[in-house]
């Protein structure tokens, strides 16, 4: 990728920022134009999409290749996504976890763990589909041979899409597919998945349309949502300078405990997992090793046990008010990883991505007006898969942020059958490859 205009992460951050700031400005006036977009295209989406377009036209970047003195071409790097993601998020689900009601959780039933998995199930069997359906048009787009067969670098989606980065990785361990074509999937993993949280972020505005088609029953959502605010009115209060530092303190020294103790863990179950003498086994449990996916757990943890505490009360101060900050901060973050120019790189690898993805999306669809699920459900569902732990927060809290604790919830069941249902869908889209 060409280096962009501006390089410099304090600059880039400084441009996202005022991108945010544009959102909330416009988004709040209540005349004109800009009320009338705004009942259409919602401002989570909007704070995706800007930074999306800077990263396009080349204002910024994720990533970009340079020149160094020695005149050498050197890979460089925005380090704004990891620090929002590793630093930001826990944060944010720390800080929004302490009001949360687990019991009021638990009443959503059912139905959250039959969407969750239906969106495994679609990528499970969108894969071999996808594969299927696309051979009959293009056979060489899905063909390929050994090491070069493109099922075997479609694992990696499958890894990605049901859990997240560690389950990718494994995947591209188990399968050993071509490491010189592998940027071609990552590509495709960004722009597809992306592509998808952001019709889904659109959907938000039209929730009440949706779940009036689906003739889905929110009441446990409602519930959920107005135990939180009734609390929050209750506790409510101006915070003072104290009561922001405290919040502050509570939720980056999660963050910091989360870092502590995420790097022993994962350095633990690392070595457990390497002394497990089955291949498979070894495989499915390699997410153990990622210290991402222990330190979302642990933060999360931490913050449901202090939701027991008088901690809880810093919600009336406006704890989740701040958490959303930081959220917006992240989406930011990931919308500038979003370059629609890469979406015509390969169109055959984006066709077999697209396809698979509006396969899962159907099956959500097909399931949630079957059983009369509410389309936070449906959408916190895929993300939990898609998206994993970074981004299905990102679409619960869109809806209150009192659910931004759902998504955590879920995406950690995600990496923990992420590779066992990658492993699944490879199976199949070997099968598939060869019919």
């Amino acid at each position: 990728m060409t280096e962009p205009i501006f390089t410099n992460d304090a600059i880039v951050f400084g441009i996202l920022m005022i991108s945010l700031g544009f959102v909330f400005y416009t988004e709040n006036i209540k005349a004109g134009f800009w009320q009338k977009f705004y009942k259409i295209v919602p401002g989570l989406f909007m704070a995706y999409f800007i930074p999306a377009l800077f990263t396009t036209f080349g204002v910024i970047s994720p990533e970009w290749e340079t020149t160094n003195t020695m005149g050498e071409t050197v890979g460089a790097s925005s380090q704004l996504y990891y620090v929002s993601s590793r630093f930001l998020l826990p944060a944010a689900l720390v800080l929004m976890t302490l009001s949360i009601d687990l019991k009021a959780i638990f009443n959503l039933g059912s139905k959250a763990l039959i969407m969750f998995f239906t969106g495994t199930v679609g990528i499970i069997i969108g894969g071999p589909l996808a594969i299927l359906l696309i051979s009959i048009f293009s056979p060489e787009t899905v063909g390929g041979a050994d090491f070069d067969a493109v099922w075997r670098g479609l694992s990696t989606l499958a890894g990605s899409w049901i859990g997240g980065g560690a389950n990718q990785t494994a995947m591209l361990e188990i399968y050993q597919y071509n490491p010189a074509k592998y940027g071609g999937m990552v590509i495709v993993d960004i722009v597809v998945a992306n592509v998808w949280m952001a019709i889904l972020l659109i959907g938000i505005g039209k929730k009440d349309k949706i779940n009036k088609w689906l003739k889905a029953d929110t009441t446990a959502i409602e519930e959920l949502k107005e135990k939180v605010i009734s609390f929050t009115q209750k506790v409510k209060r101006n915070p003072t300078l104290s009561d922001l530092m405290i919040m502050l303190a509570i939720a980056f020294g999660t963050v910091g405990f989360g870092h502590f103790a995420s790097k022993y863990l994962s350095i633990f179950f690392s070595d457990f997992v390497a002394s497990i003498e089955s291949q498979t086994w070894r495989n499915i449990f390699s997410f153990l090793g990622s210290g991402f996916f222990w330190l979302i757990s642990v933060s999360t943890i931490v913050a449901i046990i202090l939701s027991f505490t008088k901690a809880k009360n810093y919600e009336g101060a406006g704890a989740s008010k701040i958490g959303s900050v930081f959220i917006y901060v992240l989406v930011a973050t990931i919308g500038m990883k979003m370059d629609l120019n890469q979406a015509f790189e390969n169109p055959g690898l984006m066709v077999i991505g697209l396809v698979w993805m509006i396969i899962h999306a159907g099956l959500l669809i097909l399931v949630a007006k079957i059983i009369k699920a509410p389309y936070f459900l449906l959408a916190v569902g895929s993300q939990a898969n898609v998206g994993g732990a970074a981004s299905a927060p990102i679409v619960a809290q869109a809806f209150h942020p009192s659910l931004a604790t759902v998504g955590v919830l879920l995406a950690v069941f995600g990496y923990a059958i992420g590779t066992i249902g990658a492993i699944a869908c490879t199976i199949l889209m070997e099968l598939a490859s060869t019919l």
